[in-house]
């Protein structure tokens, strides 16, 4: 596996602990449907919303900010992956889209942020001004 996929799994591991601490529940990760993957899937606390979580790992954010790399190609192949989820296990909650950054080289040395509700897959054009 190259140094950047194992990277982005390591990434995905510490998001999935750092929402789980925070009650989120985990349905599923790195699912895919085609081409198109969802890094995190859960339920929120409070259990009353699916959330769609896009990881984004970086060894250090000198390079270029993780958020940045959330474009709306990106957005969109999101919003069709997520709607496929939806349909195949018929869930019938509301949906939100968050963004998990994860910036380091271990867990003792990582920046975790997680920005809630971080685009509407149906808003994309005011996606660029949000950031």
């Amino acid at each position: 596996m190259a140094a950047h996929n194992e990277t982005g799994k390591w990434g995905e591991r510490v998001a999935v602990c750092h929402m789980e601490k925070q009650g989120y529940v985990i349905r599923d990760t790195d699912w895919h449907y085609g081409k198109r993957d969802l890094d995190i899937v859960a339920i929120t606390p409070a259990q009353d919303v699916l959330v769609i979580v896009e990881v984004k790992t970086r060894s250090d954010d000198g390079v270029i900010d993780p958020m940045l790399a959330v474009n709306e190609a990106k957005i969109r192949n999101l919003a069709i992956a997520a709607n496929a989820y939806v349909k195949q296990y018929a869930v019938e909650a509301d949906v939100r889209f968050d963004i998990i950054t994860v910036v380091g080289i271990d867990e003792a040395h990582c920046k975790v942020r997680h920005v809630e509700d971080a685009f509407n897959p149906l808003l994309l054009s005011s996606w660029n001004t949000r950031r």
